[in-house]
């Protein structure tokens, strides 16, 4: 029944234009050029963008490209990743757009489920993946694995790409002001993608030099503020930067990354100086409750030391909850409900 899916749904029209960005990747590109490969859904086109690879990344690209005729390749001088995914993004005719890293893969009906889904609801962003598609309907950011965005959107607005010379969060402040500019979301929590873990990865790769990153984000900052300015959302879209910066640079650099006490005290400082100067004016006593409850503390707190003292306390708490929750759901008599529960509590709570 899928293989003829495929033929009754293939049509002129390339549905999905999957892009890749390449660099030192020869252990595993192949695998992921495979997985687009072996897609019950066949309309799509692979577009490749080495950004200046110097091991065999390069000859695997054009190894496919001539095998395929589905498959691009084109090659750059080592840019970075967000210049390899604006270029890649020049080349596509997809109704929709993905972007997989090289070294991931993604099931065998990826493609085929979340194209049907985003046609049929004429999504500008299909969120997919289930732990992705638990933050509707107000996601505030999503990384480049976990959304199908339409071309025509993109074309839309030409200027929304992914910020040159910014890594990590190059893909969320994509998204972040992609989704500040639609209400035409749709979902696909059965979208499988296979996360590849290794030392290389990036997000491993941060922790080892912090200030790096913590320099960065005066530019995300900075890059936020012409957005909302020039597009007059500050008014109206006042809580969704609130909840991007409670989510990116204060729990997913402040609370995860491995920071000193100078670390601390700096970005401590910028994000409720950037908060309080720029965002706070704007929301309502109602929006700012909707905060959570460590990210307000951290507001109101009179220097970095309180809020982490705080902040220990209120996790071993969290942890307490959780395992007494869990413990509690072993008397739940029904096995699909105690499934969903435990599910529940150990990836979200």
């Amino acid at each position: 029944m899928r293989a003829s899916f495929d033929r009754m749904e293939i049509s002129l029209d390339i549905a999905i234009s999957v892009i890749i960005p390449v660099y030192n990747v020869e252990k595993f590109l192949k695998e992921t050029i495979e997985s687009v490969l072996n897609q019950e859904l066949q309309n799509f086109e692979i577009i490749l963008i080495n950004d200046g690879s110097t091991d065999s990344s390069a000859a695997i690209c054009r190894k496919y490209a001539a095998l395929d005729s589905r498959i691009y390749f084109f090659n750059q001088q080592n840019r970075g990743v967000s210049v390899a995914r604006n270029e890649g993004l020049k080349y596509a005719k997809g109704k929709y757009v993905y972007f997989l890293d090289s070294d991931d893969t993604i099931a065998t009906d990826f493609l085929s489920s979340s194209f049907r889904i985003a046609d049929d609801c004429q999504a500008d962003i299909l969120v997919v993946g289930e732990y992705f598609t638990r933050l509707l309907p107000f996601p505030t950011a999503l990384p480049t694995c976990g959304q199908i965005i339409k071309r025509s959107f993109l074309e839309e607005f030409s200027d929304i790409r992914f910020p040159e010379g910014i890594q990590p969060c190059e893909d969320g402040l994509l998204s972040h002001r992609l989704l500040a500019l639609t209400n035409k979301l749709a979902a696909n929590e059965k979208a499988v993608y296979f996360y590849r873990k290794h030392e290389n990865q990036n997000h491993i790769k941060i922790h080892h030099n912090c200030w790096k990153v913590l320099r960065q984000i005066p530019q995300w900052f900075d890059l936020l503020d012409k957005f909302y300015s020039s597009y007059h959302l500050f008014s109206d879209k006042a809580l969704h930067l609130a909840r991007f910066i409670e989510h990116e640079p204060f729990y997913l650099r402040y609370t995860e990354m491995p920071l000193d006490n100078e670390q601390k005290k700096y970005l401590f400082n910028l994000i409720r100086s950037y908060f309080n100067l720029k965002v706070s004016c704007y929301l309502s006593d109602k929006e700012k409750k909707s905060l959570s409850k460590p990210f307000l503390f951290f507001l109101a707190a009179p220097d970095y030391k309180k809020f982490d003292e705080f902040y220990l306390k209120y996790k071993v708490l969290r942890t307490q909850k959780k395992r007494i929750y869990l413990l509690f759901s072993k008397l739940i008599p029904i096995p699909k409900v105690k499934k969903r529960v435990k599910h529940y509590l150990r990836n979200y709570y």
